[in-house]
């Protein structure tokens, strides 16, 4: 049974959410660095503004505000995640990544469209890869039927939830769907965007690590169906 949604899901209430977005807003606000935030900006096409902290800056920073803070439920997940990416300041999204891929084991498979929606807005590469191989990743390998939905993900139109299905198999080695793997590189053998095109090589690679001959036989019978920057992408490390 499917369980990915469309819409935009609400921040439920959540007393945790609230302290933590309130340290959050505090010790981010107070190390923000403009002018390096207008070079990081523009690194990242525009893509959302920065406040300008360095990554050892902005962990450093996050440590602080969750010290002493209880584990969370799913429920505290989804609103410290939905509340961040409220926020127009990328380092708020960053947090909410690393968040989720700390306790992405306290979400059930309800929370796939929570995903789904932190994907598809504002969208780049730096949020939708951890968000797939360490969010997504880990709700499918703890629930088999999410298999359905990224069935669903990998024909979907927008090329982010495209890419995450391709990559969400990225950490599961020997426990590869290899079928599913190769099927979903086939679906988008032909798609245009360049990040959809990296990910089927990123993906291909990665699992050859496991098998390298399982994919050096599969692009022996495909390799003419995919662009070039896949097959090198995918033989990096292997060899033809």
């Amino acid at each position: 049974m499917s369980v990915t949604g469309h819409g935009s899901p609400a921040a439920p209430r959540s007393a945790l959410a609230d302290a933590v977005l309130e340290r959050l807003t505090e010790a981010y606000g107070g190390a923000a660095d403009p002018e390096r935030a207008r070079s990081m900006a523009a690194y990242m096409k525009g893509v959302a503004p920065f406040l300008g902290l360095t990554t050892p800056v902005r962990r450093a920073l996050s440590r602080e505000v969750l010290a002493g803070t209880p584990r969370p439920q799913e429920a505290d997940c989804t609103a410290v995640a939905l509340r961040c990416w409220q926020r127009p300041e990328r380092e708020y999204h960053y947090f909410a990544v690393d968040y989720l891929r700390r306790h992405a084991g306290r979400c059930s498979s309800g929370f796939l469209p929570v995903a789904r929606h932190l994907i598809t807005t504002v969208s780049w590469w730096d949020t939708v890869d951890p968000l797939a191989a360490h969010v997504v990743g880990a709700l499918v390998a703890a629930d088999p039927h999410l298999a359905a939905d990224m069935d669903e993900w990998s024909a979907d139109a927008d090329l982010w939830i495209a890419r995450a299905a391709l990559l969400h198999q990225l950490r599961s080695k020997e426990r590869t769907d290899t079928e599913r793997l190769f099927t979903y590189c086939l679906r988008q053998s032909g798609h245009p965007d360049f990040f959809v095109r990296k990910a089927i090589g990123w993906c291909l690679r990665e699992y050859a690590k496991t098998d390298a001959e399982a994919v050096r036989a599969f692009l022996a019978r495909e390799r003419g169906r995919f662009a070039p920057l896949s097959v090198r992408e995918a033989l990096k490390n292997v060899g033809a």
